[in-house]
């Protein structure tokens, strides 16, 4: 990992505060959620503004299973690369990829020093436990100190896992509130009172995860939830579109119009093939 100062962390702090305000717009923020270049420069060439990665999209392309902690090389790399694209940039990185606070602090100042926005850091266990809370709370306060500009949204996967009700959710919001997040993400909520509940719980933006059925951007946004997720849906859709065009190719069927062109996707990667190489 880079050795330089702690306070090096912060060198693209600019970018951060843009995050930030995203945040804090008139609209919420939509968060298309990428798992490769490709998925993520097609996102940005689409005009969205900021994307995330999903850490299942980035484990399943590696061969390896979600939420282990054993994709900490592959996100790494995948977040370094996407720095170069005109977008902001925020991280899924599970736990945080370390066993002591200090560790994932050293982690998430290493993404910062990229030139990532934001981070998020989870309290699911692989077991399906929840962490504990004040080991979860001192790691967001270590990740702050050492890099303050960077945006961390503190995940609790209550209702995810089905780990807790909704008052262990706001007491576990709470805390991390007071630990020093600067949003929270709460996975798996649909209802539109338990929705309510979160956003007044805390005085920061309040994080959903799309669920296709249940959610909708508008409805969301009346009751005042400030960024939206979509996950590994993205990553899912794409590969039931493997799947269809595949089976069509072979029965003869006609195939979707408005597909990228060969030369769309190299223009893709082209487009900022230089900042990518000035980061190496």
């Amino acid at each position: 990992m880079d050795s330089r100062a702690p306070h090096a962390a912060d060198s693209r702090a600019p970018h951060a505060a843009d995050f930030r305000a995203l945040h804090y717009a008139q609209r919420p923020l939509v968060l298309p959620n990428a798992w490769d270049h490709a998925s993520a420069a097609v996102l940005a060439a689409a005009g969205f503004a900021a994307i995330g990665t999903t850490s299942l999209g980035v484990a399943a392309a590696a061969g390896k299973p979600d939420a282990t902690g054993d994709t900490a090389a592959e996100t790494l790399a995948l977040a370094r690369r996407l720095t170069g694209l005109p977008c902001l940039v925020s991280v899924d990185i599970e736990g945080g990829f370390a066993d002591t606070p200090q560790g994932v602090a050293e982690i998430a100042a290493e993404l910062a020093r990229m030139g990532v926005a934001g981070v998020n850091v989870e309290d699911g266990r692989p077991d399906g436990t929840l962490a504990d809370l004040g080991e979860r709370c001192e790691t967001i306060a270590a990740v702050k100190s050492r890099a303050p500009g960077l945006f961390v949204n503190a995940r609790t996967d209550t209702y995810w896992l089905g780990a807790g009700d909704r008052d262990a959710t706001l007491a576990r919001l709470r805390a991390f509130a007071e630990a020093g997040a600067d949003g929270v993400f709460v996975p798996g909520v649909a209802e539109a009172d338990d929705v309510r509940a979160l956003v007044d719980a805390v005085d920061l933006p309040l994080n959903v995860l799309f669920l296709p059925g249940r959610h909708t951007v508008a409805g969301l946004a009346a009751l005042g939830v400030r960024r939206i997720s979509t996950g590994s849906l993205l990553l899912r859709a794409a590969l039931h579109a493997v799947t269809q065009t595949a089976r069509a190719v072979a029965a003869g069927e006609e195939i979707p119009a408005g597909l990228p062109s060969y030369a769309d996707v190299q223009a893709l990667v082209a487009a900022d093939a230089d900042s990518v190489l000035d980061q190496s």
